[in-house]
């Protein structure tokens, strides 16, 4: 479909339909700051700060500390123009409109010195007729204005003042405006495509493929057609299924609207890709005039599925849980943000990459975070590809918002849209209101000072959107679930931990010890993380290419969180050693991200069904930065994210430690039951096998159960120098009783041998004592199968190295683990 889209957009007159067809006007843009008369090349899509660098006018943005110097940019403003031809044939069509995806954000748009649209919504696309200004030879000019003229303005009309700032008044994304995470970039310009939609007779506005029932031997679905009829005439509308006609009805000239509905016999379900199938039917929609000549088509893609939202009370207060085709499912995953602050520059291949390792580290969902954008096609086409589900935010974070009728209107208009064109999609699993507004609300001191008046219209227009508005959309436009906002309650409340979802951020921001995720498992996890350096080869593009070291200025200007540094070096003393070097340093701060969350989400797999969800913060990056990610913004996996691969197997052994009784869970979420062999080994350090305990044992279907228990105390004299080893299936685990800090290590090689094999790469490593957290690295650009891994004693462990270097050797691999900074005796 995306091959279709293509051509659609970028052919003058598409080959596949005479009649309507789009004019993608991509070429011969150019920009000046307005009154300035200095005329540049633009691209479209784009924004005026990527074509000021691409024009060499500024330096790379994410370099060093230029951040702070680029911000004059966002204070002018700025003129979009092309001139563009129309042959004569296509000055005939009937109608011809102008349309826009996306404008960022307040515009005035001119054709011919007409104005013919004012724009003040982001995350609307934005439509004109402009027939009758056409000629041979047209000037599209577009005006931006900053935002925050109207920011101002806005605020002035109301008698007090809303958190967090004026970024509330406008919707665009709200991370441009800076995150602890992120830089400020306040962009404008034309975000997303514009083209020229020319028709005559009719044109097809909508398709909703609306699942009514789902059993194992049927779906009733009824195909909704909105169709925009101009001329009135008879029109015949045809739906495929997977290429076969099965609907030939001819339409009244007065129908807005067919409903037609579809059987499928025995049909194939949607499953997330590690429950089943994501077999996806194909539904072509034709509307065709009386003399039979395809008018238009439409092509949508559809799994067949339900889901359903559990919020139920339970004996321990209110579930939270999911629901896909009638089976409880675990969900594995993490928070989503735009993949770079300039949109423009993700490419579709970004979109692959990243779902790609969303799979292969064993997640289910993605959360698509409210201080974002609503994302571009590709992603929900691919999630529905790869089986994966969408937690969709509507775009609101951690503020109060307006509640004027023109804002709610605004919104109104942008949640339709969007609603409408993201319905679809199978993978969408939930729209959620709203990111942390309620819990800034109630707990972050946004009340203080306020009269009761104040505060009572206040929450009353978070009620009207987020109660009201967005909540009867979701109803009224879909069959997913809607839910107010995330968290339920804040960490302040002691519901957090017994109903709804929660944010457990008393871990990194409040100082709580690692452990505390192991005693506070909530019903759903939808955000908890701690920060780590990203990798050395974002560390050197943020100093321009000089070095690895995170002391310099320029490094220092890329955390974003005001305590950030010194929080991680306050985990880190409790847990582990201290590298004297930076670059150990980075290293040693990525062991410490991946040790702490671990423990969090195996906690939380472990108290299934208690707790039903684990949603890491976050997923990735939108530019070089010391962040919570797993990976960073050059697609570099973390520590974390071969740790949350791990965690995240379907089937998981899991130790919970309870004084000194070592409990060993198996955490199974498959839908079969399975049997076998549990073995418990505890070993030296050296490889001796001090006890071993094997037990044969069955796990149900969706069960996370204890199996036995472990008395350490029979280990008190050697606690410093064994680790624990349990193996059920392909599946196994590690413990250690004591800190790593603490850990009796050795200083010894490495062996290391290479094999060459078909898309790089197989390294053995092998060792005569135990190794902690051994990072592979290499100037060599790939990726590695499996690192930052403990290496047992004199075992080979095999890890596949994918690159496209052929002259790949041993001198090209560099090694770091826990044990270099352990000084003791060679062995």
């Amino acid at each position: 479909m995306r091959f279709l889209l293509f051509i659609l957009f970028f052919l003058p007159i598409s080959a596949i339909n005479a009649q309507n067809y789009k004019l993608a006007l991509t070429e011969n843009w150019t920009f000046s700051p307005k009154d300035e008369n200095q005329w540049l090349p633009a691209k479209v899509p784009g924004n005026v700060l990527t074509d000021l660098y691409e024009n060499k006018k500024i330096p790379h943005p994410f370099d060093g500390n230029n951040e702070l110097n680029l911000q004059w940019i966002s204070e002018k403003h700025w003129i979009y123009q092309t001139i563009f031809n129309l042959t004569s044939e296509q000055l005939k069509h009937k109608n011809t409109d102008l349309v826009f995806d996306g404008l960022d954000t307040y515009a005035k748009v001119y054709v011919n010195n007409q104005l013919i649209l004012e724009t003040n919504n982001a995350f609307r696309s934005w439509k004109s007729d402009i027939k009758l200004l056409l000629k041979s030879k047209n000037i599209l000019r577009i005006e931006f204005l900053p935002t925050e003229e109207i920011e101002w303005q806005k605020k002035s009309e109301i008698p007090y003042e809303l958190p967090e700032g004026n970024r509330i008044f406008t919707r665009k994304a709200q991370f441009q405006y800076g995150w602890d995470w992120g830089p400020k970039f306040n962009v404008t310009g034309i975000w997303r495509k514009v083209y020229l939609e020319f028709w005559d007779s009719a044109k097809i506005e909508d398709v909703y493929i609306h699942q009514l029932r789902l059993t194992e031997n049927r779906a009733d679905l009824n195909a909704e057609i909105e169709i925009l009829n101009s001329k009135k005439e008879n029109q015949t509308v045809e739906v495929y299924l997977n290429d076969k006609l099965i609907i030939n009805k001819k339409m009244n000239s007065n129908s807005e609207k067919e409903i037609l509905p579809i059987s499928i016999e025995n049909p194939k379900l949607w499953w997330t890709h590690n429950l089943g199938n994501t077999f996806l039917y194909t539904f072509k929609i034709r509307l065709k005039d009386e003399k039979g000549i395809i008018i238009d088509e439409k092509t949508i893609k559809k799994g067949l599925r339900t889901i359903e939202l559990v919020t139920k009370k339970d004996e321990w207060g209110e579930s939270f849980y999911f629901k896909l085709n009638g089976i409880p499912v675990y969900m594995k995953g993490a928070n989503y943000i735009p993949q770079n602050s300039f949109q423009n520059w993700v490419k579709d291949s970004d979109y692959e990459i990243l779902l790609q390792d969303v799979v292969d580290s064993n997640m289910n969902m993605l959360r698509v975070w409210g201080g974002g954008a609503y994302e571009e096609d590709i992603l929900y086409d691919l999630c529905d590809e790869k089986g994966i589900l969408v937690w969709q935010d509507f775009m609101f974070a951690c503020a109060m918002y307006p509640g004027d009728t023109a804002f709610l209107e605004n919104v109104r208009q942008e949640a339709i849209e969007n609603i409408k064109r993201l319905r679809n999609h199978s993978s969408i699993a939930l729209w959620c209101g709203n990111n942390e507004n309620s819990e800034g609300w109630h707990r972050w001191g946004w009340q203080d000072g306020r009269s009761e008046s104040e505060k009572a219209e206040i929450w009353g227009n978070y009620q009207k959107l987020f109660n009201g508005i967005l909540p009867d959309l979701v109803e009224d436009l879909t069959d997913s679930p809607y839910w107010e906002t995330s968290p339920k309650f804040g960490r302040g409340d002691e519901r957090y931990i017994s109903e709804g979802n929660a944010h457990d951020w008393w871990i990194w921001h409040d100082g709580h010890p690692f452990e505390n995720l192991e005693k506070n498992t909530p019903r759903f996890m939808s955000e908890f993380g701690f920060q780590s350096f990203p990798s050395f080869e974002a560390i050197r593009f943020i100093n321009e290419g000089k070095s690895t070291s995170i002391s310099s200025k320029e490094f220092q200007s890329h955390q974003k969180h005001a305590r950030g540094f010194e929080i991680i070096q306050t985990y880190m003393e409790r847990d582990f050693p201290i590298p004297s070097n930076e670059e150990d340093y980075v290293y040693m701060s990525q062991v410490l991200q991946a040790y702490g969350m671990g423990k969090g989400l195996e906690a939380q797999r472990r108290n299934k069904p208690y707790t039903m969800g684990s949603l890491y913060w976050q997923l990735n990056d939108c530019w070089p930065v010391v962040s919570w990610s797993g990976i960073d913004f050059f697609g570099n996996w973390k520590a974390l994210q071969y740790q949350v691969k791990h965690s995240f197997q379907d089937v998981l052994v899991s130790f919970e430690r309870k004084e000194n009784k070592l409990n060993v869970f198996i955490v199974n979420d498959l839908m079969e039951k399975l049997n076998g062999d549990l073995r418990v080994e505890i070993i030296d350090f050296e490889g001796i096998v001090l006890d071993e305990i094997i037990q044969s044992i069955s796990v149900h279907s969706n069960e996370s159960k204890s199996f036995f228990n472990l008395d350490l105390n029979k280990f008190e004299s050697v606690k410093h120098e064994i680790v624990i080893k349990a193996t059920f299936k392909d599946s196994s685990n590690l413990y250690y009783v004591v800190k790593p800090k603490d850990l009796d290590l050795k200083n010894e090689e490495i062996d290391v041998q290479l094999e060459k094999v078909e898309n790089g790469y197989l390294i053995r490593l092998k060792s005569k004592t135990l190794q902690k957290n051994v990072m592979l690295y290499s100037d060599i650009p790939g990726k590695f199968s499996k690192n930052f891994i403990d290496l047992l004693p004199n075992e080979t462990l095999e890890i596949h190295f994918k690159t496209k270097n052929k002259e790949f050797k041993v001198g090209n691999l560099k090694k770091k683990s826990v044990n270099d900074f352990i000084p003791r005796k060679k062995v």
